[in-house]
């Protein structure tokens, strides 16, 4: 039976043009982390760590980023609006965050460069990477144009590509940890998702594949695939024809919250997992699809009826 996969370390303490943004002075009780940086937090399981999440200026990155404040790491908040990553900066340093911003596009190297520069000079090292953004869709592959559904793959596939690419020389060197956000369709294909399942999919080959390549090196690649979560009232997917829209409408019965999310997706990051599946529909859709994929298909088609054919 599939199940989470842990390794056996645990994290012990220790565009526009891109635009790095952010000089508030630490807080008490902190640790300057290298000459002309700012101070780290000292209190906490993630205390000394820093990590860059991606597309936390809203939705489940925003909630990751605070959980992982919490938990005493330092934290990169990235995103594409430049008054919503302003506001989620105030918000978390008004709860005692220590915080830095980059506005950057993470489809494009050049920016996820800057936004790994940010890190290092705002803090001094780079310990953990959240590959978070990415763009989802409400259409079918028939109807969709062929530059939607490359954004939408684009998104997914090269929005954790570049950051990694970017982080990793960092990352070898403090041994540090990456996790993409994934979601249960990469499990299994799911109608009007053609470009989502596909690039969330190919995280998961990705981590594998780099899993091997640098066993030894003591990096952790991790997967955790989401499954129903709530989402900020003003969320938008792209139709076909890459207009946005908005997702459907999902009861709150199905559908656990953003904070809880980004709490699982922490306990991850700290076990240092290589796979987590949030949510009793993902497992399934991931043990029936291994072991009797046809009845994994009649699965995924009768959940898709009941969320009017929509699965994000």
């Amino acid at each position: 039976m599939l199940k989470d996969s842990p390794a056996p370390a645990v994290f012990e303490p220790a565009n526009a043009a891109p635009q790095p943004v952010s000089s508030v002075p630490a807080a008490a009780g902190a640790t300057v982390a290298a000459a002309g940086c700012r101070a780290l937090p000292t209190a906490g399981p993630l205390a000394g760590k820093v990590a860059i999440v991606t597309g936390s200026e809203s939705g489940i990155g925003r909630e990751t980023a605070r959980a992982l404040s919490a938990a005493g790491a330092a934290v990169v908040l990235n995103g594409r609006r430049p008054e919503r990553l302003e506001a989620t900066r105030q918000q978390l340093e008004a709860a005692g965050a220590t915080v830095a911003t980059c506005l950057a596009d993470v489809t494009d190297y050049a920016a996820c460069e800057t936004l790994v520069a940010t890190a290092l000079a705002q803090f001094g090292r780079l310990d953990i990477l959240v590959a978070n953004a990415s763009i989802s869709q409400r259409a079918y592959f028939l109807d969709m144009a062929p530059e939607v559904f490359r954004q939408v793959l684009d998104s997914n596939v090269y929005g954790a590509v570049f950051p990694l690419k970017a982080a990793l020389p960092h990352l070898l060197a403090s041994r540090g940890s990456i996790t993409f956000i994934s979601s249960i369709s990469a499990l299994n294909g799911m109608p009007s998702g053609s470009a989502y399942c596909a690039g969330k999919a190919a995280l998961t080959n990705l981590a594998h594949t780099l899993r091997l390549e640098l066993d030894g090196t003591g990096v952790h690649f991790g997967v955790v695939h989401i499954g129903f979560t709530e989402n900020d009232d003003d969320k938008r997917v792209l139709d076909a024809a890459g207009q946005p829209v908005p997702i459907a409408y999902r009861k709150p019965r199905w559908q656990k919250t953003q904070a809880e999310v980004a709490a699982i997706i922490v306990r991850h990051i700290r076990r240092r997992r290589q796979r987590t599946v949030i949510s009793a529909l993902g497992w399934l859709i991931a043990i029936v699809h291994t072991n009797l994929p046809r009845l994994g298909d009649w699965v995924v088609l009768t959940s898709m009826r009941r969320l009017r054919r929509f699965y994000e």
